[in-house]
C-alpha cells in the first residue's frame, strides 16, 4: 500500500509541475560536469538556514570573485580567512559558513584529489566521512551524494517532512525513519529520488 501511494505522490508532483525547475534545472542536470557538482555542493552548504535566494546572491559574489570551485575556496581560505565569509554574507551565518566550505573543499581534495574518488566509494563510507566534516549533518551530507554524486539516498528536511504529514504517510519526524520509508517504498534510482525530492520542495514552497 505505501509503495503505491509513495510512487502514485510522484507521479501527481510530475503531472503537476513537470520537470523540475529553478535551481533544480541545475540540481536535476544529468550528467554534470565537475564544475556543476561543485556548484551543488558550495549551494548546499549556503542555502543551508535560509532561503535560495539568499544562497544564490553568495553563489554570485563568489563568481565574481573567481572562486566557484573547491580548489578555489581551499587556496581563498588559506590566503584571507575573511575573504570567503565576507563573500558569502548574504547566505547567513556567514563564518560558519565559511569554516564549513573551505574544511570540506580540504577534506576532498587532501583525501581523495576531487569529487572523482569521492564519488567512487561506497555510499556507507562516503557519507559517513561527510558527516564527520564540520557544519555538515544528514541533510547536507545527503544532499551532496544524492544531487552531486548520483548516489540513491533520499534527502530529508523540512518539506518532506510536512508532506509526509500531510499525506499521512507517517507522524513519525525522526530523519532515518522518513527516509527509509521513501527508499523501501519506491525504486532505488538517484534520478528518481532527486527529482521527487525537488518536487516535494517545488510544492512546499507553492503552499
Amino acid at each position: 500500500m505505501a509503495k503505491n501511494k509513495i510512487f502514485g505522490l510522484y507521479q501527481e508532483l510530475r503531472k503537476k509541475y513537470g520537470h523540475p525547475k529553478g535551481q533544480w534545472v541545475l540540481w536535476c542536470r544529468r550528467p554534470k560536469t565537475n564544475k556543476e557538482k561543485e556548484e551543488v555542493i558550495i549551494g548546499a552548504i549556503l542555502t543551508q538556514r535560509t532561503n535560495w535566494r539568499n544562497a544564490e546572491l553568495a553563489l554570485a559574489n563568489l563568481k565574481k570573485a573567481g572562486i566557484d570551485s573547491l580548489k578555489d575556496i581551499y587556496k581563498s581560505g588559506l590566503k584571507n580567512e575573511n575573504q570567503l565569509a565576507l563573500l558569502i554574507r548574504p547566505s547567513g551565518f556567514y563564518r560558519q559558513k565559511a569554516d564549513c566550505l573551505w574544511g570540506l573543499a580540504k577534506f576532498i581534495l587532501e583525501n581523495y584529489g576531487g569529487l572523482k574518488k569521492l564519488g567512487e566509494i561506497d555510499l556507507l563510507k562516503s557519507r559517513e566521512d561527510l558527516l564527520k566534516q564540520k557544519g555538515i549533518g544528514p541533510e547536507t551530507a545527503d544532499s551532496i551524494l544524492l544531487y552531486a554524486l548520483g548516489k540513491p539516498v533520499f534527502v530529508i528536511d523540512e518539506y518532506t517532512r510536512r508532506f509526509v504529514k500531510k499525506y499521512l504517510l507517517t507522524n513519525n519526524r525522526d530523519y532515518r525513519f522518513i527516509q527509509e520509508l521513501f527508499e523501501k517504498n519506491i525504486k532505488k534510482d538517484f534520478r528518481l529520488y532527486q527529482d521527487f525530492h525537488a518536487l516535494i520542495v517545488i510544492d512546499g514552497k507553492n503552499k
